[in-house]
C-alpha cells in the first residue's frame, strides 16, 4: 500500500517566512524597547543615587555642626558651616560651604578650614559637585529647626528638618582690669590777691 505523502507548496512557504519576519520584526522592537528603558532606568538609579547621596551628606553636615550656621539668601541659598564633624576628607572638623553656581546650576560643596570665599589661592579646600540642575535651593532656620528644600529638574523635590541645632552662645569678652589712678592733688599757685586776702584775714 503507498502511503499519500503531503508537502508544504511554494505559496504555504513564503506564506511562512512572510509571518516569521514580521514576528522577529516585531520581537526586534519590544527588545529596543526594553533596552531603551533599561537605559533610561539605569540613567535615572545613577542620578538618584547622587542625589541620595549629596542629600544625606547635606543632613550630616548639619547634624554634626556646632550650630554656627551661616544662611545668605539671594536667587539660591548659600549655606556656610563653620564647624562640623563631617568631613569626607577624614578631617577632624571642617568648614564646609554649599553654593550654586550658575553654569548648569550645580550645587558644590567645599571643605576645608578656615578659608573665606570668594576662595583665595592660598586656601587648601576640596570641591565636590553634589548635584546638577537645581531649580531650587532654600534653607530656612527657625531657633534650634533647619528646613533644606531641594528641587532639581530630573526628579522630585525634597524637603527634610532638623531638629537640636543649637546656636553658640557667644563668647564673653574678658573684662579688663583697669587699675585706678592715684588722684594728684595740684596745689594752686598762691596769687597776689589771695596772699592780700589772707593777710587781711590775720593769716599771716
Amino acid at each position: 500500500m503507498k502511503k499519500n505523502s503531503k508537502a508544504f507548496t511554494l505559496l504555504e512557504v513564503l506564506i511562512s517566512i512572510a509571518l516569521l519576519g514580521f514576528v522577529m520584526a516585531v520581537l526586534y522592537k519590544s527588545l529596543d524597547m526594553v533596552r531603551y528603558s533599561n537605559q533610561h532606568l539605569y540613567s535615572y538609579l545613577q542620578k538618584s543615587t547622587k542625589s541620595i547621596k549629596g542629600i544625606n551628606t547635606i543632613y550630616l553636615d548639619i547634624l554634626k555642626s556646632d550650630g554656627n550656621l551661616t544662611i545668605n539668601q539671594d536667587d539660591f541659598s548659600r549655606l556656610c558651616i563653620e564647624d562640623t564633624r563631617n568631613s569626607l576628607y577624614n578631617l577632624p572638623s571642617a568648614k564646609v560651604c554649599y553654593l550654586v553656581l550658575k553654569d548648569k546650576n550645580r550645587l558644590l560643596r567645599v571643605e576645608g578650614n578656615d578659608y573665606k570665599l570668594p576662595k583665595t589661592t592660598d586656601d587648601r579646600v576640596e570641591i565636590d559637585e553634589i548635584m546638577q540642575d537645581l531649580t531650587l535651593f532654600n534653607i530656612q532656620r527657625n531657633k534650634d529647626k533647619i528646613l533644606v528644600m531641594i528641587d532639581t529638574k530630573s526628579s522630585q523635590p525634597i524637603s527634610f528638618m532638623i531638629q537640636g541645632i543649637i546656636k553658640p552662645k557667644p563668647l564673653k569678652k574678658p573684662k579688663k582690669n583697669i587699675k585706678k589712678r592715684d588722684k594728684i592733688t595740684t596745689r594752686k599757685q598762691p596769687t597776689k590777691k589771695n596772699l592780700e586776702d589772707d593777710s587781711k584775714k590775720g593769716m599771716f
